[in-house]
Parts: structure tokens; C-alpha cells; sequence
């Protein structure tokens, strides 16, 4: 009897340790595609030019273009609609939060190095660019796994 209660509460926690390393290896994929979603909106935004600044020879993000860009870039990314929200069949469950959207422009001397320190995040930047900080929660498959949770940055310059 000693035994087989030993072999169920074994297979228990073999059952368990699976499901934490499942978990464990689906948050490192949602982190890496959640970063790669923001990298790339934060590079799209940065990619805005105010056209009529540019008639006039300065070189300048669009602030309201780029704004619209880098949340069709989230939502099109994450699987996301219109205000953050998770679609169906997206792997996230909670919506996607915009901590921080900064621009800089023409107003500040380059090289600029941007401090956050809210959220104890640097750049330096050579160029106008744009600062996206977002916070993602990763949907736990078990109940094995504490609740994770980040705040994910990116930076991109425009480029030209």
C-alpha cells in the first residue's frame, strides 16, 4: 500500500513539474513575440515623416501618424483589435496597456539619450525616434506558475 501511494503522489508531481515547464517555455514565447511586436511597431511609428515640416526641410515624426501606426502594429502583431483588446485565438487573454509613447523630434540636440526612470529604461538616440513601453500579462496554461508579467520597451530612430 506504501508503495503504490508513493507511485500516485510521484506521478502527481512528475504531473506537475511538466505542466510548470510547459508553462515556463510558453511565457519565453509569448515575452519573444510580445518584444518582437513592439520593436516593430516602435519602428513603424518612427518611420512617420510630417510632410509638411519636410517641405520646409525639417525632419520630424508625424505625432498623430505615429501613434495610429505603432497601435495597428500592436493589434496586427499580438492579434489585438482596435483598442488593445485580445481577438480570438490570440495567445494573449488580458489586453496589451501603452505605458509610455514618446516622440522626439527637432525640439531636443541628437545624440539625445531618453530616461525613463519610472520604468528604468535608457536610450540614446542619434536621430528623431520614437519610445514605446507596453505592459504585457502572459496567460498562464496551468495554475502552476506564479503571474508574470512586463513591461516590455523598445526604441527605434527614423531612418533616412
Amino acid at each position: 500500500m506504501a508503495k503504490l501511494l508513493f507511485s500516485v503522489l510521484m506521478i502527481v508531481l512528475w504531473w506537475m513539474l511538466h505542466a510548470l515547464q510547459i508553462d515556463e517555455e510558453a511565457a519565453m514565447r509569448t515575452v519573444h513575440e510580445a518584444k518582437r511586436a513592439i520593436d516593430r511597431a516602435a519602428h513603424a511609428a518612427a518611420q512617420q515623416l510630417d510632410r509638411e515640416k519636410l517641405e520646409l526641410g525639417i525632419v520630424s515624426i508625424d505625432p498623430d501618424v505615429a501613434a495610429q501606426t505603432a497601435n495597428l502594429y500592436l493589434s496586427r502583431n499580438l492579434s489585438l483589435d482596435a483598442s488593445l483588446e485580445p481577438r480570438a485565438g490570440s495567445f494573449l487573454r488580458d489586453p496589451v496597456e501603452i505605458r509610455a509613447f514618446e516622440i522626439i523630434n527637432e525640439g531636443v540636440s541628437y545624440p539625445y539619450t531618453y530616461r525613463n526612470p519610472q520604468y528604468d529604461y535608457e536610450v540614446t538616440l542619434k536621430r528623431p525616434g520614437v519610445v514605446l513601453i507596453a505592459h504585457v500579462k502572459y496567460p498562464r496554461l496551468f495554475g502552476v506558475l506564479a503571474p508574470v508579467e512586463w513591461n516590455l520597451k523598445g526604441a527605434a530612430e527614423l531612418v533616412f
